[in-house]
This record gives structure tokens, C-alpha cells and sequence, in this order.
């Protein structure tokens, strides 16, 4: 595995275990877990966000 997705899947993995150990109802969890990317990729340049899409399609093999 590459260094980038050992790092996915260890935030994956934490946001897993936090999703079941923070003390707020469910939906709060889940909140938390889904904005936090979503607003770091808002808060991305315009031409970033196409560098970033564009890196993802070549890791896909398209």
C-alpha cells in the first residue's frame, strides 16, 4: 500500500471508532464525520479541486 492510503484508511478507521465511542446520538456522528472532508474540500482553490479530481481519475486507471 501507498503512504497516502495508509493514511485514508487510518482516517477511515478512526472516524469508525469515533462514530461508535463519542457520546452524541448518531446523526450528530455522522456529521461530524461526512463535514469535516466536505468542508476542507470547500475551502480548496478552484484549481485545486480540478487537480485533485484529475489525480483521483489517474489513480482509478481512466
Amino acid at each position: 500500500m501507498s503512504k497516502s492510503t495508509k493514511i485514508v484508511a487510518g482516517g477511515a478507521a478512526i472516524g469508525i471508532v469515533l462514530l461508535f465511542l463519542l457520546p452524541f446520538p448518531f446523526w450528530a456522528n455522522l456529521l461530524i464525520v461526512l463535514g469535516i472532508p466536505t468542508a476542507a474540500y470547500l475551502t480548496l482553490d478552484p484549481s485545486q479541486r480540478r487537480r485533485l479530481r484529475r489525480v483521483g481519475r489517474k489513480e482509478l486507471g481512466r
